[in-house]
């Protein structure tokens, strides 16, 4: 067996909260959906949204966007697409409440984060859209065209979202931050699976992503062991991804650089932190060293390393 995987799978099984060691078992381990779609289930809220530190810096039990976009990426990482499960279908209700949305975007901060232990970036002193303007909206956006009943006034919603995400995405010359450039990564996708073709164009989307994401990545690769930086894993995972030519270089560096730098745990260094809750950090801490195996792991199988 893989010495990698070996340190990694026994991390996994020592640290790793249930929702992770299902997501594992899933890739890895010839596990089920079913069950990450059952322990994803229980950081969902009566309104649909999700909560309770699925995304592992915000403490807060209520439902949240960010959070809400954390069970999206799950969703989207085993493939799931049946939109009549009460898992997506309670995402869309949320969704569509208006809850934690003010008529163009989804807050990306809410201001009851900070009742509860949190990182830095998730305190806001109202409820915001401050970080990124489309951070997280343009995905959730793209969600709601994917899955929500097509022609709805819900789905409309959806389209008129994603259309103002691309323009906004155009008109403006700066470089969106990779958190942001992800979600539009992901709006591209979503629109491309739901064969919404006629609402923006897909090729002039593409074209900027492909340019955003050459340089978004962090080139100085002395700085990726000690800064929170950009790696080519931010954005795309396989040889197949339409990011890859542009990149190849680097993300094939990646894969050199994600064995070399596994601790001796298993693990990899978590290149932020928060100080004002020193013992949840720790915890969360942990929670996120888990992310980021799957993630490496899973980079790793696809370049065929594994």
């Amino acid at each position: 067996m893989n010495l990698t995987y070996k340190k990694a799978q026994d991390f996994i099984y020592r640290n790793a909260r249930p929702l992770d060691l299902a997501r594992w078992q899933y890739h890895f381990e010839n596990g089920s959906k079913d069950a990450v779609l059952n322990t994803l289930s229980y950081y969902q809220n009566e309104d649909g949204g999700f909560g309770h530190a699925l995304e592992a810096d915000a403490w807060n039990p209520n439902s949240a966007p960010i959070q809400t976009w954390t069970a999206t990426e799950i969703l989207r990482e085993i493939n799931f697409i049946d939109n009549k499960h009460t898992i997506i279908d309670g995402i869309l209700r949320y969704l569509e409440s208006g809850q934690n949305f003010e008529g163009r975007l989804w807050y990306n901060t809410i201001k009851c984060n900070n009742d509860y232990p949190h990182a830095p970036w998730w305190h806001t002193e109202n409820d915001s859209t401050c970080h990124n303007d489309y951070n997280p909206t343009a995905c959730l956006a793209g969600f709601t065209v994917r899955f929500a009943e097509k022609n709805s006034k819900f789905y409309k919603l959806g389209c008129r979202i994603a259309k103002e995400a691309f323009e906004q995405l155009m008109s403006d010359e700066k470089q969106n931050d990779m958190h942001t450039l992800c979600c539009y990564i992901r709006l591209m996708e979503y629109l491309e699976e739901s064969n919404t073709t006629d609402i923006i164009n897909l090729i002039e989307l593409k074209n900027k992503l492909m340019e955003q994401v050459k340089n978004c990545i962090t080139q100085n690769t002395n700085e990726w062991e000690t800064s929170y930086i950009c790696k080519p894993s931010q954005f795309f995972n396989s040889k197949d991804s339409i990011f890859y030519n542009e990149n190849k270089e680097i993300a094939e560096y990646e894969c050199n650089y994600i064995i070399k730098t596994q601790l001796e745990d298993g693990s990899w260094n978590i290149p932020w932190g928060w100080s004002e809750y020193p013992n949840e950090w720790a915890i969360s801490k942990n929670w996120w060293r888990s992310n980021v195996i799957i993630s490496n792991m899973l980079y790793l199988r696809n370049y065929g390393i594994l």
